[in-house]
């Protein structure tokens, strides 16, 4: 299959008790009695048995154990609902493989801190949902496995690390899914897709084991959806079950807010700005129509556009790979201490021994750059005040999502480095300042594919990028795939 074909979407939208529904309206008809629970898992069931020969987002499926907890009593704000859960987080009993062929896959004893916050709201997980060994790559394409495909169309990437999440809600499988996103996770593959994909603070949310023991916590839990109110519902039941008191409460999101934002506009990343590669080519033509056609569409009501600088200095890209290098050196060095006995270090995938070794290079670089990334959340703070704005727009990617195999661990590692700097070169800096940003799917590509840009807010104020995505919905309603 070629990318010029644009093949017929893939999805599993039926008239059957998922229908069109999304997760909000699912969990209404359920608390009605108009639906059961069983019955909604029992159709989700059957759309991923139908659509995963194509798409392959399964990593692992208990279609059994969902349908025994759809028949037993369960509470919380999504009661009933199926979703999946990222294979990097544990449930008790299913194993966690991290994407990769260098783990055991035996069951887990416990269920992480996370997972018990999300499944707190009644969602009813299926399974494991596939990402790239470790969460490194920007694409779901493991070396030891089919790749995940993307349903808009089947011959590009649907991107990563939260790539099976992303590709079975947008091809209508469950409504909601466990995402989560250390550079562009849960933003990348809700670009490539066309979902909503909000990255929250760094603590709003239960920190998984990973997140606490790292020098810098650049990971952040949450979910992918298809609808606005999807994402505001779940952050608004996830308070219910915790709460940091270091940060604002987001509260529920109904709709837009009457206060008008002062927003600014970033259309190049740093690393098109010719730090060491002047071929470096920058944001693409349909990527940046994208950005400024909703640049002009929040003009029009009533926000004003403000166009600004990238807040941190160019030394940023490389303290964010060095510091990416590093987390591939600890997984590959460390691997039996973080899981377990059974890890095997020679079966890790070409980008995780090429970023492991890039990083054995220049170890001595760490303290310095460890010490110039927790300075990004002052210097973002301090860059948003002197332009004076509330939040920021920008592309999620620096170009449309690209065909599969482009972005390939068993491509040269210098190949694919120099390609993954290029593609995600907007996402990592939210992270690394710990601030919420969202991605919302306000383009099309002429392959068919959506196109996503990116809104990054002050710390703690993921409300305003919930009101400003609702305003946005109802503006300009995204594309679904339809039956």
């Amino acid at each position: 299959m070629t990318a010029q074909e644009k093949p017929t979407p893939v999805h599993a939208f039926a008239d059957d008790a998922l229908s069109d529904h999304d997760a909000t309206a699912l969990a209404a008809l359920i608390r009605q009695g108009k639906l059961s629970p069983r019955d909604v898992v029992a159709a989700a069931i059957q759309r991923a048995r139908r659509v995963e020969p194509l798409i392959h987002g399964l990593a692992f499926a208990d279609f059994e154990d969902a349908l025994h907890t759809a028949s037993r009593r369960i509470d919380g704000i999504f009661a009933g609902v199926p979703t999946l859960i990222k294979d990097n987080t544990n449930i008790a009993g299913q194993p966690t493989r991290h994407g990769s062929l260098a783990t055991t896959g035996k069951p887990e004893k416990s269920t992480s801190p996370f997972a018990h916050q999300l499944l707190a709201q009644g969602l009813i997980p299926l399974g494991k949902s596939t990402l790239p060994e470790f969460g490194f790559n920007a694409s779901t394409e493991p070396a030891h496995a089919e790749p995940t495909r993307n349903p808009w169309n089947p011959a590009f990437s649907c991107g990563a690390s939260s790539g099976g999440s992303a590709a079975l809600v947008a091809a209508g499988v469950v409504p909601i899914a466990h995402a989560n996103d250390g550079g562009g996770s849960i933003r990348i593959p809700a670009a490539c897709c066309g979902l909503v994909g909000l990255k929250p603070t760094r603590g709003r949310l239960v920190a998984n084991e990973a997140g606490r023991v790292l020098p810098i916590n650049i990971i952040s839990e949450g979910v992918v959806t298809r609808s606005v109110r999807d994402t505001a519902r779940f952050f608004a039941g996830a308070e219910h079950h915790y709460h940091n008191p270091h940060l604002p409460a987001i509260g529920e999101v109904l709709g837009p807010a009457k206060r008008r934002l002062r927003i600014g506009l970033v259309m190049e990343s740093i690393t098109a700005s010719g730090t060491e590669n002047d071929t470096k080519s920058g944001t693409d033509e349909v990527t940046r129509h994208t950005v400024d056609a909703t640049a002009r569409l929040l003009e029009s009501l009533g926000h004003t556009i403000i166009p600004m600088d990238v807040p941190v200095p160019r030394q940023f890209a490389e303290d964010f790979a060095h510091y990416w290098a590093f987390l591939a050196f600890i997984m590959r060095k460390g691997g039996k201490q973080f899981l377990g006995k059974g890890f095997d270090p020679t079966k890790v995938d070409g980008l995780t021994r090429g970023l492991s070794s890039r990083f054995t290079a220049g170890f001595q670089r760490l303290p310095a750059t460890l010490w110039r990334l927790r300075q990004t959340r002052f210097l973002y703070a301090q860059g948003l005040e002197n332009f004076g704005v509330d939040a920021v727009l920008s592309p999620v990617l620096a170009h449309t999502t690209p065909p599969l195999g482009y972005l390939s661990p068993e491509l040269p590692f210098d190949t694919l480095f120099q390609r993954l700097v290029d593609y995600v070169s907007f996402t990592p800096l939210a992270n690394a300042a710990g601030v919420p940003a969202i991605s919302l799917p306000m383009g099309t590509t002429p392959d068919n594919l959506p196109v996503g840009v990116h809104i990054s807010a002050h710390h703690g104020c993921e409300r305003d990028l919930l009101e400003l995505a609702f305003e946005l919905e109802q503006a300009a309603p995204w594309r679904r795939i339809q039956r």
